[in-house]
């Protein structure tokens, strides 16, 4: 097959979680300029090069022949968290120069009465700035899978249709919960903290399940389909605002 066809499949492919999303803004009539869902889409490809770099740099905290405690300080500390401090990190970045720009977050486009159905939930830390960071982080998350989605599926094109209903799930929901807590870090910071940290389990989990041989595929296929349901719904419900 011609190699900038396969280029393109690969692209396209990796590519499809960012259409469906995409519509599914465009449908419900969310104000999110496309502007700003191409900004959040790069700031989550940028974050995978920030991972790659404190993967490099993490230390070897055991050594690689203590078995079971090695594979998961490996999977949830090397892998999961790092990926998702790398997330952090590039929306914390974009968020000081939308701040900078005058822009800010939320956006200046209004969104219809943006979490007041939620807002004050008890337990729950909403807001408007909370819920559009859980979209910018959506969509970093689908474009951090978007990269990582096309390198994996240079060597198989099977593999990346399957990260593309896997892995874009999961980088999308983890992405949605680092987005938050970025978005509202300085007022909230331990409600921010948690969100990351759950980020960064149901990231954990996930790679365990994938990784870890005996451990049937379909748990991990639900944990990512569950977890970014959730984020789905509590941006629709968010942005819907309350019903009249």
């Amino acid at each position: 097959m011609n190699g900038m066809l396969v280029l393109f499949l690969l692209i396209l492919i990796a590519a499809l979680p960012v259409f469906l999303v995409y519509l599914w803004f465009r449908i419900a009539r969310f104000p999110m300029p496309l502007p700003w869902f191409l900004f959040f889409l790069l700031s989550g490809a940028a974050a995978l090069f920030i991972a790659l770099f404190l993967q490099n740099i993490f230390p070897d905290i055991l050594p690689t022949d203590t078995g079971m405690a090695a594979a998961i300080v490996n999977i949830f500390c090397k892998i999961a968290l790092t990926e998702e401090a790398g997330r952090l990190l590039m929306l914390l970045l974009f968020f000081k120069i939308l701040n900078l720009m005058g822009k800010g977050i939320p956006p200046s486009t209004p969104a219809p009465k943006a979490a007041a159905n939620i807002a004050g939930t008890p337990g729950v830390f909403s807001s408007e700035t909370a819920v559009w960071g859980s979209i910018a982080g959506l969509l970093a998350g689908l474009g951090f899978a978007l990269i990582e989605g096309a390198a994996y599926g240079a060597a198989d094109l099977g593999l990346a249709l399957l990260r593309a209903f896997t892995a874009a799930p999961l980088h999308g929901a983890c992405g949605a919960r680092v987005g938050a807590a970025a978005a509202v870090c300085r007022d909230h910071p331990l409600p921010a903290l948690l969100r990351f940290l759950a980020a960064a389990a149901i990231h954990g989990m996930y790679n365990f399940m994938i990784l870890l041989p005996g451990i049937p595929t379909v748990l991990a296929i639900f944990i990512a389909l569950s977890s970014l349901g959730s984020s789905v719904l509590f941006i629709h419900n968010a942005l819907r605002g309350p019903k009249s």
